[in-house]
């Protein structure tokens, strides 16, 4: 089976500090993403004001459990809290 990527973009709400976002970003991939099952690698981009998240999963399966698991997540709600 192939893998699956999953690609987001969105904006930093108004008033966040880039550099407490990009620690939060650090320990939601520390602390939450590499925990999940299938997650394989995570680029974080920026151009100017859009950031993008970039994962590859082994399979789409694994996607839609780690999104199920950041509901009930604090540090993924933590880094989600930023968007």
């Amino acid at each position: 089976m192939p893998n699956a990527v999953e690609f987001s973009y969105f904006s930093l709400k108004n008033g966040s500090s880039v550099s407490d976002f990009l620690l939060v970003s650090d320990k939601f991939n520390r602390g939450f993403l590499s925990k999940q099952k299938g997650s394989i690698t995570r680029k974080l981009l920026c151009d100017s004001d859009i950031w993008a998240d970039n994962v590859l999963w082994e399979t789409m399966e694994d996607v839609r459990n780690a999104f199920k698991a950041a509901d009930e997540d604090a540090i993924a709600r933590e880094y989600l809290s930023f968007m």
